[in-house]
């Protein structure tokens, strides 16, 4: 049966491999998205949340924060407790940046004297902070202005201390070139044997029909793995961006994510009845599936509703995958929250996948 299934795997990969044209369409938009994408992408986000950690508890520490919470680029502010607390909310992406209020602020002001701020930007989100760090700026700078004293705002960006976009851009990149890859794979392949008219040719093989999902869904896995590679490699190479976590971690998260994609792409496929419907049906989770990721906007920004399909999504798991792997150093144990889902929606759309050619099949 192994050698069966190995026999359908190449004759996948030899419709996809087998021509110029074919090679061409797998190849040439990582490499031109790859180059493109860092340079020509930009995001702005408002409506985060703003981490607090006020050592001093006076009048003017209070002053300031109230000020703060009429900011349009917080919609939430979060009071920690200590400096852990602290990297524990901007680790964990529970608020975008935090502000750290010394206890000697308040008595400093009183004095005349300039008082020290710390403001600690997720350097993963480097475009939003920058963006939530400038209106701070603006609200330091009216204080000032009004004769309230002189704070001192200090910065220290967390996992992209220098803001480099293409740290940003490069790890989500992986994701949705990988996305766009194993979909069109996957998706295709049974519309491409009905339009060929070798769909009933398969019905009647010795393979049943999880073996012939398998081998339909293979290929596709591969070739979310080998594009993904190729934009990690450029990403760490040629663009710089630190890799500091595991390879192997990574690699698993690219095959957990290429079966969530194959099991949607599968079960799309299995709808549609020329390849031209199956292409419309990727393009109509393509687009909504980078929406609700979190690469254009903040998950936590969007309504209840939206947060739950985001759930749903595999790309928003695996975005933050890859940035903790290429940035902070993310260890199995972190990871795991983030690789279960991709395995649920996996099982979820392929066993309804399967379900779909059964019943083509009866």
């Amino acid at each position: 049966m192994l050698i069966r299934l190995w026999w359908l795997i190449r004759k996948e990969l030899q419709a996809l491999m087998g021509n110029t044209q074919g090679r061409f369409l797998l190849i040439m938009p990582v490499l031109l998205q790859t180059a493109l994408f860092p340079f020509a992408a930009t995001l702005e986000v408002t409506g985060n949340t703003l981490a607090i950690y006020d050592q001093d508890g006076g009048a003017q520490s209070r002053e300031l924060i109230e000020r703060l919470t009429h900011m349009p680029a917080f919609t939430t502010v979060m009071p920690v407790a200590g400096e852990a607390g602290m990297t524990d909310a901007i680790t964990g992406q529970q608020a975008l940046i935090g502000l750290i209020i010394p206890q000697d602020f308040s008595r400093r002001l009183a004095r005349g004297e300039q008082a020290k701020l710390q403001l600690i930007i997720d350097g993963r989100r480097s475009n939003g902070g920058q963006v939530a760090a400038g209106y701070i700026n603006q609200v330091i700078a009216r204080w000032q202005s009004e004769g309230k004293g002189l704070p001192e705002l200090t910065v220290r960006h967390l996992y992209n201390p220098n803001i480099e976009f293409s740290w940003h851009i490069l790890p989500s990149l992986v994701a949705i070139i990988t996305t766009i890859g194993c979909l069109i794979v996957t998706a295709l392949s049974v519309a491409r044997e009905r339009e060929e008219g070798t769909f009933d040719q398969l019905l009647v093989s010795p393979l049943t029909a999880g073996w012939i999902m398998a081998g339909k869904a293979v290929p596709g896995i591969l070739v979310a793995v080998g594009q993904g590679t190729i934009v990690a490699l450029a990403a760490r190479f040629l663009y710089q961006v630190p890799f500091g976590g595991s390879t192997t971690l990574l690699m698993a998260g690219m095959v957990c994510y290429g079966l969530a994609l194959a099991g949607i792409g599968l079960f799309v496929s299995s709808l549609c009845s020329t390849q031209q419907q199956a292409f419309l049906g990727v393009f109509s989770f393509m687009v909504p599936a980078v929406i609700l990721s979190g690469y254009v906007s903040p998950i936590e920004n969007m309504p209840l509703l939206f947060q739950w399909l985001a759930a749903i999504d595999p790309l928003s798991h695996f975005i933050l995958l890859l940035k903790g792997v290429f940035l902070k150093d993310l260890g199995w144990s972190a990871a795991w929250p983030l690789l279960w889902p991709l395995l649920a929606i996996a099982g979820v759309t392929l066993s309804l996948a399967l379900a779909m050619f059964r019943r083509h099949i009866a």
